[in-house]
């Protein structure tokens, strides 16, 4: 009985490792042009469920609500497109003293320059008890303004031009993530009672879906055994974005903290996912479009690659430690009303 507990206690972890290992079995299932033709199923079905789902679940308050945390949405924007760009930058000009290929030095630039991802932020938010309202919020937000910003942050970093096709790609993003939450929440309101009187598993529902997505794109990640790079600088690669992850998202939680921005613990762990992530799906197409024809456009795409399933995998694996925190620290806020500052709980 205890093994059967821990396993439903844990079943999104063993899913994790399960999916991961799946991938690595078989990836041509999980790859675009797969059985599971990913470049459909994920890109656009999976996006728009997880926004719907969030539509249904979200309560229409809470998401008026959070058009008006200018704190929190200047917090993830400022972060992703300025200090993030701003942090790598530094790291790259020392990374240059080495042997590290200049391609994929390049390529860290320019992930530094992507957008936030439409969907793994907000899942994780959501199964760790966050702001999902900030969550979804800034994830969309973000990804309009990327269809500006990036390109230009690419072109002031590494000095490529090209035009984007920002009427498209701002298509994409209405179809599969304003009007699958705005249907989400007409359908909420037309059956909101029975909604709330049957307790829909929504948070379950999100991360199945993220399974989904984690096992599509480690499918990719294994499938791309054909980029020539010496593996000494691919493992350098890999070890470089897993520490620079980990110290983002140190950076921004205890950033996040502050007394002075008076942020409340669940939107902490919103900052925590939408700051630290960017988007495959945005990112790959934008850096086709700049570099089409670059005979180093696979080994630059390498560190998005490596970045995306490494923030999934990194956020999936912290849930049930950021929840527990998130729980102890509204409680410290509930004892406390008065005090904005729970940084004695930022010990996760």
């Amino acid at each position: 009985m205890v093994v059967i507990k821990d396993i439903k206690e844990n079943w999104f972890l063993i899913g994790i490792v399960l999916v991961i290992l799946a991938a690595k079995l078989s990836p041509k299932i999980g790859v675009k042009g797969g059985v599971l033709v990913p470049e459909v199923t994920v890109k656009y079905v999976a996006v728009s469920v997880i926004f719907f789902n969030s539509g249904l679940s979200l309560k229409t308050e809470q998401l008026t609500g959070a058009l008006f945390q200018v704190r929190v949405h200047m917090f993830v924007q400022l972060f992703t497109f300025v200090c993030f760009p701003l942090l790598m930058q530094a790291v790259v000009f020392l990374l240059q003293l080495g042997t590290l290929d200049t391609l994929l030095l390049e390529g860290l630039t320019i992930l530094s320059c992507m957008p936030p991802p439409v969907s793994s932020a907000v899942i994780l938010t959501k199964a760790a008890g966050g702001n999902e309202a900030a969550a979804v919020f800034n994830s969309a937000f973000g990804s309009f303004l990327g269809i500006v910003i990036t390109p230009t942050l690419v072109l002031a970093s590494i000095g490529s031009a090209a035009h984007v096709p920002a009427s498209t790609i701002f298509l994409q993003l209405t179809s599969t993530v304003v009007l699958p939450l705005v249907i989400g929440q007409i359908v909420r309101a037309m059956y909101r009672q029975t909604l709330e009187r049957n307790h829909v598993p929504f948070g379950n529902i999100g991360s199945v879906i993220l399974l989904l997505i984690i096992y599509t794109t480690f499918c990719d990640t294994f499938a791309h055994e054909d980029i020539k790079i010496d593996q000494a600088s691919l493992i350098s690669t890999v070890l470089l974005i897993i520490i620079f992850q980990m110290f983002l998202m140190l950076l921004v939680f205890y950033t996040s903290t502050w007394s002075i921005l008076k942020l409340q613990p669940s939107d902490c762990v919103a900052l925590l996912f939408c700051c630290t992530h960017k988007s495959l799906t945005l990112g790959i197409p934008i850096i086709k479009i700049i570099f089409g024809g670059y005979d180093g456009l696979s080994v630059i795409t390498i560190p998005l690659l490596v970045y995306h399933p490494t923030q999934i995998l990194l956020g999936g694996l912290l849930v049930p430690t950021i929840r527990s925190w998130l729980i102890t620290a509204e409680r410290f806020r509930c004892m406390y009303p008065s005090k904005h500052r729970f940084s004695q709980f930022t010990q996760v």
